[in-house]
Parts: C-alpha cells; structure tokens; sequence
C-alpha cells in the first residue's frame, strides 16, 4: 500500500501497523495476534498494494481516553504496563497492551480525520485490542478501550461534526458503545446482534434513556440469520432511519464473527452479506455525509473467515466490485425478515417519522 501523501478522497485507506500484534493475550485465547496477522498477509496481495492507501496510526493521548473512560480506569488499564494483569476473567494484558490500545484509538482517529478533512473516501482501521464492550469503568469482552466510542467523540469535539451514527454488526452486543451515547441524541447506535449471547444485552426495548430516548436502536436475532436476511434488514430498518437522521459520519463496528465459521457466534454470513452491508453503507454515507465512512475492526475469531471477508469489504469498499443488494435480499428468508421488521418498527415508532403508520 502506498503511504498517504496528497488529497484523494477517491481512495480508501488502511489503518496497518505491526504494534497491534503486541498485545498479547496468551495461548489459546480467541483474541489472538495471529487473526490480525492474517488479514496483513492478505493486505500484501497486490491488489491491496495497488488500489489502497496505508493510513500511518499515531497514539491517542491520555486526554483523549478520558472524553469516555473514568480517570480511574485509565490508570488501571495503564498500570498493566508493569505486569501481566487480567483485566477482566476474558481480557488479560500484558506489558504492551496500554500503548497498544493507545494505538489503536489513535489508528482510529488517524482513520476518521483522513476522511473527514477530505484526504480519503472511506478507511478501514484494521487495529486491535478491539474496544465496543468497553465500559467507561472496566474492560470486558476483550476490549480495553472504547474505540469507537472514543472516535465519535473525536470527531464532535475536535473535528466539529454535529451527528453520528454508529453501526455495530458484530455478533455480540456493543454494550460499552450504547451506554456511552444511550442519553445523547447528537449519537444513534444501530446493533444487529445474536441474542439472547454474551454480554447479554441489546434487547428491542433499550432505546436509550433522557434526552436520547430512540436513539438506541437494537435489532437482536436468534442464531442461523444469513446473507440476505442482514441485507433486508439494513435496507428496511437502517436505511429509513439513517436518511431520516441525517449523520455527518458513520463508523462501523465491523466484527466477523458473524461469519458461518466462526467458533464464537452462530451466524451464517459470508463475503456475500459483508459485501452487501459495506454496499448498503457506502450508498447511506455518499447520500447523507459526503461519503464520510469509516470502519473499525471489531470480533471475528476464525482467521480464514475474518480474512476472507475483510477482504470482502475492501473489495466492495475500493469500487472492485459491487454487490447486488437486491440479489441479496431476494434470498432472504422472508419470514425471519418480516418478523424482525415488525417487531423493530413497533418498538421505534414513536421516535421516528419513517416507521410512522399509514
């Protein structure tokens, strides 16, 4: 990949470094260096080198994790840079985890401005640890630090944007990603995640609190929804909502674990579905936010599977071919479609104009 140098905001970018391998979280963990270090061997394929821009990440400051993370917290993620700690009983750290978390919201923010200021058309920060279970007081699920969380800050407060919306597809809910927008309505947090699954929220009825009531918006499915049924649902429910919510930005929560291989879900997604979703994307982003989208590595544990289909997104992502949505959706189980449709619309129907009745 050729280093970003001059303005083309008809290139996509990569967030690639070599220090996200450096957290380690011992052997036999699901969150390991070696799923990263497959989708690199992937990104050194020549189409990569040839039709993407590499984004060079730089580390977030201490100020900067405070915009969503408690000073306390801080120091504890930073004091595992004095010995091996679990943080949680799933997430350990070892003495190069903080920078490296660091890092990654940094890569994050690198990410988002390359496309905001104009340099870039959309980027994939391909980092890790990765962040959306993060709480503002402790780590879980893997994650240390917000990363999403914590670049949607970064571009109201030092980029100047007004409105975010945040798509998180993982197969596990983002619970540290809602609680910290669930009462902010400048945020809308939109999750389609495997329920009843860890970490055990993201019903239908969480739609925020306060002033942000209705911007929260879950969509949890039972096991075995695939392809065409993500893409019906992206079309139907995110669709309306995103254009009626008008965003500046819109970041991605792009776990893979919902791919048919994956030893952690049990979903039935392949390149097809992720193609579909980055298509259905990449039309809201150039209809309402100047084409400003930026996605973020969350789960995805099976390195084939989580290679595969980034690469799936990149292709779709640098214009290497294009998905039919429509296709897609055709296939779709209609049945699982409609309910999930209704139930969704019943829930959010007061907050939005779109799911209003005839």
């Amino acid at each position: 990949m050729r280093e970003l140098r001059q303005p083309m905001k008809n290139r996509t970018g990569i967030v690639r470094d070599d220090r996200y391998l450096l957290h380690d979280t011992g052997g036999g963990h699901p969150e390991s260096a070696e799923r990263l270090a497959a989708v690199y061997h992937m990104l050194d394929e020549s189409f990569v080198r040839e039709e993407f821009i590499r984004i060079e990440p730089e580390k977030a400051s201490r100020e900067d994790i405070l915009t969503v993370h408690s000073r306390f917290y801080l120091e504890r993620v930073a004091g595992t840079e004095e010995a091996d700690y679990l943080l949680s009983p799933d997430t350990p750290t070892c003495r190069d985890s903080y920078q490296t978390a660091l890092l990654a919201v940094g890569g994050v923010f690198r990410a988002i401005y390359s496309v905001v200021s104009g340099e870039l058309r959309h980027a994939f920060a391909l980092v890790r640890p990765p962040g959306h279970h993060a709480e503002k007081n402790r780590a879980m699920g893997y994650c240390l630090f917000n990363n999403v969380a914590l670049g949607a800050v970064y571009a109201q407060q030092r980029l100047g944007l007004k409105r975010i919306l945040v798509v998180d597809w993982d197969v596990h809910h983002g619970n540290g990603t809602q609680h910290a927008f669930e009462a902010d309505p400048s945020v809308l947090f939109f999750s389609v995640h495997q329920f009843p699954h860890y970490p055990g929220t993201g019903s239908y009825a969480e739609v925020g609190i306060g002033s942000g009531e209705g911007f929260t918006a879950n969509v949890p499915l039972s096991r075995k929804y695939g392809d065409g049924e993500y893409a019906a649902i992206f079309d139907k429910l995110l669709k309306p909502m995103t254009l009626e919510f008008g965003p500046d930005l819109i970041l991605v929560s792009a776990g893979f674990d919902v791919h048919t291989s994956d030893p952690l879900g049990g979903m039935r997604v392949g390149p097809q579905g992720f193609r579909g979703m980055t298509r259905i994307l990449m039309e809201l982003s150039e209809a309402t936010c100047n084409s400003n989208l930026v996605f973020v590595l969350e789960g995805g544990y099976d390195p084939d599977a989580l290679t595969e289909s980034v690469k799936a997104v990149l292709m779709e992502l640098g214009g290497l071919c294009v998905c039919d949505v429509s296709a897609l959706i055709r296939g779709a189980h209609r049945k699982k479609v409609v309910k999930v449709v209704q139930r969704f619309e019943h829930v959010q129907r007061p907050y939005w104009r779109c799911f209003a009745s005839p």
